[in-house]
């Protein structure tokens, strides 16, 4: 069939995919409609890519309906045998994933989604007859040229960039920015080249130019994110996401398919507002997050001051502390999911409730190392949704806390965003633990210090009693202790 006429049936159930994936961004803007977002997106999936299928075969003309040859029905196997074999391994990878490792599976699947964009460009080019884009001349559409070399470039870096955020997040690469002299210019100089080149290829369709426009994308990808830290790694992930969601929309103009452009630039623009979001969370500039390497200069910050004064605690004093106290504000960071505390901490909570004890949950927008990362962890052992509250929600409640429990955060909590314009999160919003009575503070040493490299202040305060052990099986003792 003409890849450019859809019968109406088609495109109807294309609209009513993109009004479900509009829904599913919605249900997951809030943990309290997340698992109804969930399952409309899959709806909306299942919707387009069966639509999809169906169009493939040839429909007579003022027919609604496909009629398959028995090539198209052996086509067809083909592609559901690969569609089986992919939900295979998505079904046994969701199976075996642990929460904590959510992060870096959330930058596998954007170097997938990437590399996918990546070989359909390549695809188009080297069979254009199969895609339509081909003139009477017998040379390729120029407005398809630009799709396919727009849509090569944006899978490549999508998909270098995320291979190097996953060996970040997943240990297998330092976490440290890694600079390299005049990478600004070097970056600029690239992403100029790249795009004069998709520009010089809707008049030159040679070999050399897709070649070229593949490997220099591969190395800008490369190039953006390394020089970030691990500690910015939430909004690595969610600038990924967009430009992963760019690369489907214009691997869609290609294929001429509306349900890859409509997703494509829902999940492009809704990442892109995400990381705009995030990025004023943590006061940074929006445009230096595309050029990469913000937040780099926090690889000089010194180690931590272990000659100052400090406060240990033990569990029983902890647990003492807590039951005495009337209100609790819990905020959990990157080391609760590294323990996988996130359990026995909804046990601690639900203890002290039956107590008396007011609880409440505050996350950070960049805390963990995704967006939403802690609010996914708590959601999993069940803390209900109307004890978790966001910066902005609880922030002025500190001052009336009797505890301010932190468990694995850091850089979230440190006073020195607000005081040190000499230091590398200065004028990032933090939680103003300082102002509660009593500070909690679970780490595993005192000789470690937050991602962004910088010593806490928060350490050394009058009110901080620090707890020094892996989180769990202090938040576990704490547990029995109140137990008893």
């Amino acid at each position: 069939m003409d890849h450019t006429i859809l019968p109406p049936w088609a495109l109807l159930a294309y609209l009513g995919s993109g009004v479900l994936f509009i829904l599913a961004l919605r249900g997951l803007s809030s943990p309290a409609t997340s698992r109804l977002g969930n399952r409309y997106g899959m709806v909306g999936m299942a919707l387009a890519v069966a639509t999809t299928l169906a169009t493939q075969a040839p429909i007579p003309p003022g027919d609604w309906w496909p009629r398959p040859t028995p090539a198209d029905l052996v086509i067809l196997a083909k592609i559901l045998a690969a569609i089986g074999l992919g939900a295979v391994i998505g079904l046994t990878t969701a199976r075996r994933i642990q929460m904590t490792a959510m992060p870096q599976l959330v930058a596998a699947f954007h170097s997938l989604v990437g590399l996918a964009a990546v070989l359909v460009g390549l695809a188009a080019y080297l069979n254009p007859h199969a895609f339509g884009i081909l003139l009477p001349s017998g040379a390729i559409n120029p407005d398809s040229r630009v799709e396919m070399g727009l849509g090569i470039a944006i899978g490549a870096i999508t998909f270098s960039g995320s291979v190097i955020a996953f060996a970040k997040l997943n240990g297998n690469m330092s976490g440290a920015p890694i600079l390299l002299p005049a990478r600004h210019a070097i970056n600029l100089g690239t992403l100029l080249a790249i795009l004069c080149l998709v520009a010089w290829f809707t008049h030159d369709e040679s070999l050399w130019v897709v070649a070229a426009i593949t490997a220099l994308s591969f190395l800008i990808g490369f190039l953006l994110i390394i020089p970030i830290g691990g500690a910015d790694m939430p909004v690595v992930v969610s600038m990924l996401n967009s430009y992963s969601g760019w690369a489907a929309a214009a691997m869609g103009f290609t294929l001429h398919n509306t349900a890859m452009i409509i997703t494509g630039a829902l999940v492009g623009s809704s990442g892109a507002i995400l990381s705009y979001i995030m990025c004023k969370a943590m006061n940074r500039s929006f445009l230096s997050v595309i050029a990469g390497g913000f937040g780099a200069e926090a690889a000089v910050a010194g180690e931590a001051r272990e000659q100052r004064p400090w406060k240990r605690g033990s569990a029983e004093d902890a647990a003492f502390l807590l039951q005495e106290a009337e209100n609790v504000i819990i905020i959990p960071g990157y080391g609760m999911a590294v323990a996988q505390a996130q359990h026995v901490l909804r046990e601690m909570g639900d203890l002290l409730k039956k107590q008396g004890v007011s609880v409440k949950y505050a996350i950070h927008p960049v805390a963990g190392r995704m967006p939403g990362h802690m609010n996914v962890l708590l959601a999993e052992a069940n803390v209900p949704y109307d004890e978790v509250f966001e910066l902005e929600d609880i922030q002025g409640e500190f001052a009336q806390c009797d505890v301010a429990f932190i468990i694995g955060a850091n850089d979230v909590v440190n006073p020195a965003a607000k005081t040190d314009k000499a230091s590398p999160i200065y004028g990032m919003p933090v939680f103003d633990v300082e102002k509660a009575k009593t500070i909690m503070f679970i780490k595993r040493s005192m000789g470690g210090v937050g991602y962004a490299g910088v010593d806490n202040d928060v350490f050394y305060m009058d009110q901080t009693m620090m707890l020094l052990a892996d989180a769990k099986k202090m938040v576990e003792d704490i547990v029995k202790a109140l137990q008893h």
